[in-house]
């Protein structure tokens, strides 16, 4: 990671480290590095709801103008529909204006390649170089050689067509949507209807002051009650951007990333196999999962959090299938990125074609109890390297040793540290994270 670049693009606070001048240099540079040889890239630029999507799509939209660039303007649509529109109408890169699950008053610019994958390393780096550079290298054309800028609110509909595809008739199924406020309070509850679900809706208005507040898949409980209130087979609970899903089952049970995937994986694997025979998980992932999916002869590879090392992964060992106990999940034979209507409506198919209810698919992995705390870390990287912070690391370690994990890591999006410990006992578990919370909480006190 860059001074500017995270695990997931550029974020902060809007208006504050996330400035309108930052998006417009953003916007200048993406277009320069990202124009595939083209004297007149075509960029395309979505955002999810929030209030600060407008500011700074302007910004950016002004600094791919003023070198030259085209920009194709989709509105408030999910950031895995501007990976699959990137490439599907040939643009030399899209744009995403989200923050994803983070609070309202973050915003995030992120840029998608022209094959609709999230940008490497370098890439970021060589935009993250111009955008820092002390003089701005970049040319400034005038006259009839400026940028222009077109609508294309219309195309989400190509995208809508494209998820169609890929589904079978929903008519019986009863579910609950949770958009979160987010981008996907049209698309979801649009493609669920026409599929012919019975379908009702939580938070499905774009109101960007409101997104992902005690909603969406980091805050399920409202989506929980209104299953069991509904009778619903299930419910899908989005995130801001719309990559993202966390199901509940029809007892109002959650089913996570994890249990996503293994329904998924193993309902493939029994009905003809899953391409390659491979899934792509994290070092978050319950040690269940793994279990689960070696025992019906599958691969399983993993990673450290975040999804752009997933998708390397998935691409260096040819799977199509992987993600993240979050709910990232990446289907690749459907999209470049994760899609959590995409992957929400393929869980919805598993129930619908087996006859099960959701709770008794997820059932068959048998998770380990985890308990995970965040740590607010001004200085991440200050407590990561505190030796005292380490000690407390390999002691917590050496307790659950041949019987479980502890995982500590730095969020890649938010000034957090993240806790997390694995293993038979849960009591034990909260023991653990508590002592090593409050060790976390004064170190960081030390060195704020």
């Amino acid at each position: 990671m860059g001074i500017l670049f995270g695990t997931d693009g550029v974020r902060g606070v809007a208006n504050s480290t996330l400035t309108p001048e930052l998006a417009l240099k953003l916007g200048r540079a993406g277009a320069a590095v990202l124009a595939c040889n083209s004297e007149r890239p075509l960029l395309v630029v979505g955002k999810d709801t929030r209030v600060s999507g407008d500011m700074l799509e302007a910004a950016l939209v002004a600094g791919v103008l003023s070198v030259g660039g085209e920009v194709l303007k989709l509105g408030i649509v999910s950031t895995p529909a501007v990976a699959w529109l990137t490439r599907e109408l040939g643009a030399s890169a899209g744009v995403m204006i989200s923050a994803s699950h983070n609070p309202v008053e973050d915003n995030g610019i992120k840029f998608f390649s022209s094959s609709g994958y999230k940008l490497p390393d370098e890439l970021e780096e060589e935009i993250e170089k111009l955008v820092l550079a002390s003089e701005d290298p970049l040319p400034r054309p005038t006259g009839a050689r400026l940028g222009s800028l077109k609508e294309g609110e219309e195309l989400k509909e190509i995208y809508i067509s494209h998820v169609l595809s890929l589904s079978q008739r929903l008519k019986g199924l009863r579910v609950v949507l949770d958009c979160a406020y987010g981008a996907n309070y049209y698309l979801a509850p649009e493609v669920f209807r026409r599929l012919g679900a019975e379908v009702h809706c939580l938070h499905a208005e774009p109101d960007g002051s409101r997104i992902n507040v005690n909603c969406g898949s980091t805050c399920p409980e409202a989506l929980q009650r209104e299953v069991v209130k509904r009778q619903a087979h299930l419910g899908l609970a989005f995130d801001g951007d719309g990559d993202r899903v966390i199901a509940m089952d029809e007892k109002g049970q959650v089913v996570d990333g994890d249990a996503i995937m293994a329904v998924l994986a193993l309902y493939r694997q029994e009905r003809g196999g899953l391409p390659g025979g491979k899934v792509v998980v994290t070092v978050m992932s319950n040690w269940g999962l793994h279990q689960v999916l070696r025992e019906a002869g599958l691969q399983v590879f993993q990673t450290k959090v975040g999804d752009r090392y997933v998708l390397e992964e998935m691409l260096r060992q040819g799977a199509v299938m992987g993600g993240e106990q979050s709910g990232h999940i990446i289907l690749l034979e459907h999209n470049t990125t994760g899609d959590g209507l995409i992957t929400g409506l393929q869980l919805c198919q598993v129930v619908l074609e087996t006859g099960k209810p959701l709770s008794q698919l997820a059932s068959r992995m048998i998770r380990l109890p985890q308990i995970l705390v965040n740590v607010p870390a001004a200085d991440k990287k200050a407590l990561m390297d505190s030796p005292a912070f380490q000690e407390a690391v390999v002691q917590a370690q050496k307790l659950l040793e041949g019987r479980g994990r502890v995982l500590v890591r730095p969020s890649g999006t938010e000034p957090l540290v993240r806790i997390m410990a694995e293993g038979p006992d849960e009591g034990e578990l909260k023991q653990i994270v508590t002592e090593l919370e409050k060790v976390a909480r004064e170190i960081s006190l030390q060195v704020s």
